[in-house]
Formats: structure tokens, C-alpha cells, sequence
């Protein structure tokens, strides 16, 4: 008997109210619960990006830099004049902090020199370096401004510093305007002027508020034309540290010069009195070899201060 209602066929036809209710709160539930986990991810991946930059910002990695031919990536905020450094007596428990810094040069020796004075177990170093970089061109690289960077952070106790290969030029400006538009010469007033207020101002940075500074100096090269440029860059160097008691010299030209006080390929290295090729391809840079023997010179001059600041040393 019909009642003028066919019965649902195949489970398409009407569904009771009860089961209609039941569905529309499980949708509404299930678009709730999507809408909450888009919103957590683009919350989260904003706060993720915010804390990231706040921990990069405080806590670069620093130690050690070992920087191949880069500039070091610090926080640009970072300017503030580093704090007087507390002479302390090097411990284990308590040691010298090192930072190397200059052009491709520390980069040659620096982590030969880290390894002698990891040997001392009183000194941690940082070695930061831009390859073809100086003080004559700082709208290519601005050393002054980096070392105000990297000096605060690492609040070294002692700093090898070293700046030459690429100096024997003209000497520009921030702005790239030229200051000394041309190569140093013999009797090149102007030129020696500006760069002696260049590696002055250098000086008195790097070996304000405690610091030891150990400036390296440069070699000569096997072209005539280009040690006669140098030559004139070492005499300023050298003229800047004789006004401050406070700096170390290495004398890098005379470590690699024949008897005859030329340009020298072969060097004896003091490790074993073995005569040994130390220059590199260019006539100018030290090869390994030559770098290792320098690393000595610089090792020597390390230990020396940690000596006078009271530790013991074999």
C-alpha cells in the first residue's frame, strides 16, 4: 500500500534531519580545524624568520672565522668602540683570544699559525681575511669599518695584522674619489702622507684598550719596478711603528731576503736548516713552504707577549 512517498533507491535519495545535522557539524569542524593550521603556519614561518634574525644578529659565528677570500657576515650594528680588554694571565681555563686579520696574506699564514698556538692550549684564534684587499681601496673593501665589526665581537687580546700585496697603489676614498691618484714613488710625499695616516689610524685601533698588535710586514718582490713601490709602502709602515712602543713588528722583508739583501726564491727553513723554494708563482706571495716559516716568526712574537702577560711557556 502506498502512502505518495517513494522509498529512497541506491542511498541517493533524502537523508532524516538527524543525519543532515550530524554532517553539517562535521564540515563546519573540518574548516575550523583548516583554517586554524593555515593560520599556525604562516604565524609560525613569519616568527621563524623574526627569530632567526634576532639570534644572527646576537650571536654570529665567530669563533674561529676562517674566512677564504669573503668578507666575514656580521650584523652592520655592530660599531661600537670595543671595551678595554683586562690583562689576565692565559690559562686554560682562561685563554688569549687571537684575531688574524688582513689580505690574502693572513689568509696564507693564518692557519698554520693558529695550529703552532693551538699547540700552547692558551689561546683560541680567529682568522678573518678578504683576498686582494688593503687600506689603499676601501670602496672595495673597508677595512677600517670591518675591523670596528669583527674587533668588538671577537675583543681579541692580541691582534696579527697584515696589509701590503695590494697597497702599492693609488689611493682612493669611500666614495671612490681618488685621494692619491697614482703608484708610490721614492720621493712621493703626498702618497707617503695619506697612507701613513692610513696604517697610523689602523695602528692605534687595533692596539687601543689593552691590545697587543703585531703588524707583519711585507716582502719584496722579484720584479725590481714593484719592490721599489713596496719599498716605499714598508719604509711608512715601518715609520708608524716607530712612533708606538705599544706595536710589534715582523719584518717579513728581511726574513725573505738573499745575504746580498735582494729578492730571495730559497730560504732556510728554521724547522729543520733545509733550504727550501718559499715564494709563490708571482714572484711576490709565499708559497707554503715560505708561509710556514713566516707562521714561525709570528709564533715566536705570540708567545712573547703570553710571557709577559704571566703565563708559563715551554
Amino acid at each position: 500500500m502506498s502512502n505518495g512517498h517513494r522509498p529512497p533507491t541506491n542511498g541517493r535519495g533524502r537523508v532524516s534531519k538527524r543525519t543532515f545535522l550530524v554532517r553539517r557539524v562535521v564540515a563546519l569542524g573540518v574548516v575550523l580545524m583548516l583554517g586554524w593550521g593555515i593560520v599556525s603556519l604562516v604565524g609560525s614561518a613569519l616568527a621563524g624568520s623574526d627569530d632567526t634574525k634576532a639570534v644572527a644578529a646576537v650571536e654570529p659565528s665567530i669563533n674561529p672565522v676562517i674566512n677564504d677570500g669573503g668578507p666575514t657576515t656580521l650584523p652592520p650594528t655592530t660599531t661600537t668602540e670595543p671595551p678595554v680588554k683586562e690583562r689576565t694571565v692565559p690559562s686554560t681555563a682562561d685563554p688569549a683570544e687571537l684575531l688574524i686579520i688582513g689580505d690574502s696574506d693572513a689568509g696564507t699564514f693564518g692557519p698554520y699559525l693558529k695550529t703552532l698556538l693551538d699547540e700552547t692550549g692558551i689561546v683560541t684564534t680567529t682568522v678573518d681575511y678578504k683576498v686582494s684587499s688593503g687600506l689603499s681601496r676601501p670602496d672595495f673593501f673597508d677595512w677600517p669599518s670591518h675591523m670596528r665589526q669583527i674587533v668588538p665581537q671577537v675583543n681579541p687580546d692580541i691582534v696579527v695584522v697584515t696589509f701590503g700585496g695590494n697597497d702599492a697603489q693609488g689611493l682612493r676614498n669611500l666614495d671612490e674619489s681618488w685621494a692619491v691618484a697614482r703608484e708610490p714613488s721614492v720621493d712621493d710625499a703626498e702618497w707617503r702622507t695619506e697612507y701613513g695616516l692610513r696604517v697610523g689610524a689602523t695602528m692605534d685601533y687595533l692596539s687601543d684598550a689593552n691590545r697587543t698588535l703585531i703588524w707583519v710586514g711585507i716582502p719584496n718582490d722579484d720584479n725590481p719596478e714593484v719592490t721599489a713601490r713596496m719599498q716605499v709602502q714598508d719604509e711608512v709602515v715601518r715609520a708608524e711603528v716607530a712612533k708606538r712602543a705599544n706595536v710589534v713588528f715582523i719584518d717579513t722583508w728581511a726574513r725573505f731576503s738573499g745575504h746580498n739583501g735582494g729578492w730571495a726564491e730559497f730560504v732556510v727553513d728554521p724547522r729543520d736548516g733545509e733550504g727550501k723554494d718559499v715564494r709563490a708563482a708571482d714572484g711576490f706571495h709565499l708559497n707554503e713552504n715560505g708561509a710556514e716559516i713566516l707562521a714561525l716568526d709570528i709564533a715566536e712574537a705570540v708567545r712573547a707577549d703570553l710571557r709577559d702577560r704571566g703565563a708559563t711557556l715551554p
